[in-house]
């Protein structure tokens, strides 16, 4: 009878063993140690509060060249004010175009999405979100400055050196007509009347697209110089960019920030249209439209 029962009690502890084996490595792995770092994945809303401590600008200005690469631009004594910028500012010096051609690069810009365009083509429209419509929900302002439009809210696809490839706001039926400008309505001595954001867009012979590295430097000099110089006191923003390169490498264009809060020297990070995109809407609080979700914002150029 003892006998039986030691049996009994042994089996029963080898029993309890084996199920304690089989237990305490899955408790283990639910339940790791306190003293263990624990993972964190960053939401798209933390990401944008990254830059909870940036001084948000008064305004920003985007300008968009044409066709060059890092290479053609940066370090080149024929665009002699491009290169003084980008010593001023801080220099991205792995930028890159989306796609090719150009216009789907435009609307990667201004709505996080090539809305399906693969090609140069005119008209089209869209009925989707974007930052002019961002902005005006959040009680900002947006307006596009194209060169040689012939009037506000002009939709014809050229007229002159202006080509609405260049323009993507025109595009979008949920866009008052009237954030639609011509160029020479910038203002050229006190920008403080300027919208939250504006877009620049220089014609085909000022954007280096048919004109010279030289023409274009002249002209932005001329045209954003003294919008540059009143930034710098007045908490503004200027981003300078451009569509795509010419095919040369990888897409690879230059853009820069220049303005007070930025933090002068070149970051290697890569970025693309959507990472811009994505900046402007995290510094004023605005989340993410299309495919600029997936992207973050740049937040190691900031004093």
């Amino acid at each position: 009878m003892k006998k039986s029962r030691y049996i009994l009690m042994t089996a029963f502890a080898l029993v309890l063993v084996v199920a304690l084996w089989f237990i305490f490595p899955k408790l283990d792995h639910r339940q790791p140690p306190r003293s263990e770092p624990q993972l964190k994945i960053k939401t798209d809303k933390q990401n944008a509060n990254e830059l909870k401590g940036v001084i948000r600008p008064d305004h920003i200005v985007i300008v968009v060249e044409e066709n060059h690469s890092l290479e053609q631009i940066i370090g080149n004594e024929k665009a002699p004010y491009i290169n003084e910028l980008a010593n001023k500012g801080a220099l991205m010096t792995n930028s890159h175009g989306v796609v090719h051609p150009s216009q789907p690069n435009y609307l990667v810009l201004f709505s996080g999405s090539t809305q399906g365009v693969k090609n140069d083509s005119c008209p089209h429209q869209f009925t989707s979100n974007n930052l002019a419509l961002q902005l005006k929900k959040a009680g900002k302002t947006f307006a596009g400055y194209s060169e040689d439009l012939p009037k506000i809210g002009f939709t014809g696809c050229s007229s002159r050196a202006y080509v609405r490839k260049h323009n993507p706001w025109v595009n979008f039926k949920n866009v008052p007509q009237e954030v639609n400008v011509p160029f020479h309505l910038f203002p050229k001595d006190d920008f403080s009347n300027l919208p939250t954001v504006s877009f620049v867009i220089p014609n085909l012979d000022h954007d280096i697209h048919d004109g010279t590295i030289a023409e274009a430097d002249q002209w932005l000099k001329k045209n954003i110089g003294p919008y540059v110089q009143w930034a710098q006191n007045h908490n503004s923003l200027l981003i300078l960019t451009w569509d795509e390169d010419d095919f040369r490498r990888a897409n690879h264009i230059p853009t820069l920030f220049v303005g007070p809060m930025v933090k002068p020297g070149k970051y290697s990070e890569y970025i693309d249209h959507y990472n811009v995109l994505r900046t402007i809407q995290a510094l004023y609080r605005l989340p993410p439209l299309e495919k600029s979700e997936s992207a973050l914002p740049i937040t190691n150029i900031w004093k």
